[in-house]
C-alpha cells in the first residue's frame, strides 16, 4: 500500500532520515519502533505530507504522492493521528466527527441560504455515521460530553473515530499508547484490530510500548539513525543484536528493550 525508496531529510548537516526504504502491505498493521532520534517521527512526517523530503520518493497504491500536502493525502485516503490529540475541545464527541467529512453542502453560505432541504439531509446522513463509528468504539456514553473534557486515551479513541468517517486506505498512528491508561490502551488496541479485520484498514504505528507492539504488529520495523536497521516479527526483532545495540549499546543483549517508559522518536 505504501513505499517508501530511498528517503533522505537533511536539516543543515543533521541527517534525519538517510537513505529509508520500507514497505508497509496492503491489510498490515506495520510497527515503526527505534531509539531516540532513529528518524520515525521525521519519516511519519514525511508520509503524511507535513514535510517536503531532501530526495527519495513515497508511493501510495502505485501513485508517486511525494512532497504532497495533507489535505491533498486525505482526499486519496491517508490519514494520520498525533500522539497529543488535535481535538475541537469546545465541540462534542459527536460534533468532533461530524466535522470531518469534506464538502458538506452546509460549509457554503449561499447553500446553507437556498438549499436548506439538501443541508438537513446531509447532516442527518453524517450524523448517524457518526454514531455507528461511536457504538463501533464503544463510547455513547461520552457522545455528548465536550472532547476537552475527555481523558487522553478517550481523545485518542475520538482521533481513530475521525478516521472512520471518510473511506481511509491508510492510517499512520503516531504513539497512540502515548499518556493512556491500559484498560483504555486494550480498548484502543482491540478497535484497531477490529478496522483491520472487520474493514481492512492499514495501519502503520510508531509505537514505544513493546507488548502493545507485539500483540498487534506484523511486521515490525526498527529503525535507527534515519535508516532502516532491522524488519520481521517482534520476537525476531526484539531479539536481534544490532537492534538490541542500538537501543541499549554493546554488551547488553540479554536485557530486554525498553518499554514505553524509555523513548521518544
Amino acid at each position: 500500500m505504501i513505499r517508501v525508496e530511498d528517503i533522505n531529510k537533511h536539516f543543515g548537516g543533521v541527517r534525519a532520515v538517510n537513505g529509508a526504504s520500507l514497505e508497509i502491505a496492503k491489510g498490515s498493521i506495520t510497527g515503526l519502533i527505534g531509539p531516540n532520534g532513529a528518524g520515525k517521527t521525521t519519516l511519519f512526517n514525511i508520509i503524511a505530507g507535513n514535510i517536503k523530503p531532501t530526495s527519495g520518493r513515497i508511493l501510495l497504491d502505485g501513485e508517486d504522492i511525494t512532497g504532497l500536502a495533507p489535505h491533498e493525502l486525505f482526499s486519496k485516503g491517508l490519514l494520520r493521528t498525533f500522539q497529543i490529540a488535535h481535538e475541537f475541545s469546545r465541540l462534542t464527541v459527536l460534533e468532533n466527527l461530524m466535522m470531518v467529512p469534506p464538502h458538506q453542502i452546509g460549509e457554503n453560505i449561499v447553500s446553507a441560504w437556498f438549499r436548506s432541504s439538501s443541508v438537513r439531509a446531509q447532516e442527518r446522513q453524517v450524523r448517524e455515521k457518526a454514531m455507528e463509528v461511536i457504538d463501533f468504539l464503544k463510547i455513547g456514553h461520552v457522545a455528548h460530553e465536550l472532547a476537552g473534557n475527555l481523558s487522553g486515551g478517550q481523545k485518542k479513541l475520538i482521533e481513530l473515530g475521525r478516521t472512520m468517517m471518510v473511506d481511509a486506505k491508510v492510517v499512520l498512528l503516531d504513539e497512540v499508547g502515548a499518556g493512556v491508561n491500559r484498560t483504555l490502551l486494550k480498548e484502543i488496541g482491540e478497535a484497531i484490530q477490529r478496522l483491520n479485520t472487520e474493514r481492512g484498514y492499514t495501519f502503520c504505528m510508531i509505537e514505544h510500548d513493546m507488548d502493545f507492539i507485539g500483540k498487534l504488529c506484523n511486521p515490525v520495523i526498527c529503525m535507527a539513525e534515519g535508516a532502516v536497521l532491522a524488519q520481521g516479527t517482534a520476537e525476531e526483532v526484539v531479539k536481534n543484536e544490532a537492534v538490541i545495540e542500538a537501543y541499549l549499546g554493546r554488551g547488553l543483549k540479554n536485557k530486554p528493550l525498553p518499554n514505553a517508559a524509555g523513548s521518544a522518536a
